[in-house]
C-alpha cells in the first residue's frame, strides 16, 4: 500500500525532508492502529454494559472472567507495540542520531532562540563554525560571536530566516540565550530543543524547495505565539550564490573592523 494513501486521513503537513517519510510511515501505522483499537475497545465496552447489566445478571458472579480472550489480546497489542519501535522508531532514530553526514556538502549552522526571536549563525566559506561565548552578548553581538576566533572571520548571522539549499544535508547547532526554547522545523519532520548551557544538535536534508513557518514548540513566554521565522529551501545554485556574497561580505567587514 502507498503509504501517501494511508496517511491522507490525517492530513499531515507537507513533507520536504529526506527521512521524514518513514516518520509519517511510522505516524501512519500508529494512528491506524490506534484508530483500531479505540473502535475495538468501544465494542467491547458496550457489550460489557449490555452483557452483564443488573437485569441480566441480578446475582453477582465474584469468580470473574475465566477464559483468556482478553489475555490473548493484551500480548498481541503489546507485540504490535513492540514491532512499531524496534521495527520503526529506534532505526529512524539511530540513523538520525548517529549518521550524522560529513563531507564539503554539508550545510554547518547553528540557530540561537531568545524571547522571542531566531538567529541563525552560519560557518562561512571556511565551512567552521566560530566560537561563541555569552559573556560577549551585546547590542552588537545578539549571540556572543568569538570575533578574534579566525574560524569565524568569515560567519555570518541572518534573524528570523533559515535559507537552506536543496538536496544537501544540514547540521543545525541549537541552543538559547535564556529560555527553553525549541526548535520545529516541521516540513523537515525535525525539532529540536534549544536549553541554556546545553549544545544540542540536528540535522537533516532537504528534497524539496519552498517557504515555511519556524515556530517555537515550547511554551516560552508571553510572546511564544509570535516567535516566528520563516525556513526557505532555495536550489543550489541560488543558495551558493547568496551564501558565498553573505560571507565574503562578513570576511571584508571583520578583516576592516581589525585593521583598524
Amino acid at each position: 500500500m502507498d503509504v501517501t494513501s494511508i496517511l491522507k486521513p490525517f492530513w499531515l503537513p507537507e513533507l520536504a525532508s529526506e527521512h521524514g517519510a518513514q516518520v509519517d510511515h511510522m505516524n501512519g501505522f500508529v494512528h491506524w492502529f490506534m484508530a483500531i483499537l479505540f473502535v475495538g475497545w468501544s465494542v467491547f465496552l458496550v457489550y460489557t454494559f449490555w452483557r452483564f447489566n443488573a437485569k441480566r445478571n441480578p446475582k453477582a458472579d465474584y469468580h470473574g472472567v475465566r477464559g483468556h480472550a482478553t489475555t490473548h489480546i493484551e500480548i498481541g497489542v503489546c507485540i504490535v507495540e513492540a514491532v512499531l519501535l524496534v521495527g520503526f522508531a529506534f532505526p529512524l532514530w539511530a540513523r538520525q542520531a548517529d549518521g550524522y553526514p560529513t563531507g564539503p556538502d554539508v550545510v554547518k549552522m547553528r540557530a540561537v532562540g531568545e524571547q522571542f526571536l531566531w538567529n541563525f549563525h552560519y560557518a562561512g566559506n571556511d565551512g567552521v563554525l566560530g566560537r561563541v561565548d555569552p559573556r560577549l552578548i551585546g547590542p552588537n553581538n545578539p549571540i556572543g560571536r568569538d570575533m578574534a576566533d579566525p574560524n569565524g572571520k568569515d560567519d555570518f548571522l541572518v534573524a528570523a530566516t533559515m535559507k537552506l539549499p536543496n538536496n544537501r544535508p544540514v547540521i543545525v547547532d541549537v541552543g538559547s540565550k535564556d529560555v527553553i526554547h525549541n526548535l520545529a522545523l516541521v516540513p523537515m519532520r525535525a525539532a529540536q530543543d534549544a536549553t541554556p548551557g546545553i549544545k544540542s544538535h540536528m540535522w537533516f536534508k532537504p528534497v524539496k524547495e519552498g517557504t515555511w513557518d519556524i515556530i517555537c514548540g515550547q511554551l516560552c513566554g508571553s510572546g511564544h505565539s509570535q516567535m516566528k521565522a520563516t525556513l526557505e529551501v532555495v536550489s543550489e545554485a541560488d543558495f551558493d550564490k547568496w551564501f558565498k556574497a553573505q560571507s565574503d561580505n562578513a570576511l571584508k567587514a571583520n578583516t576592516t573592523v581589525a585593521a583598524h
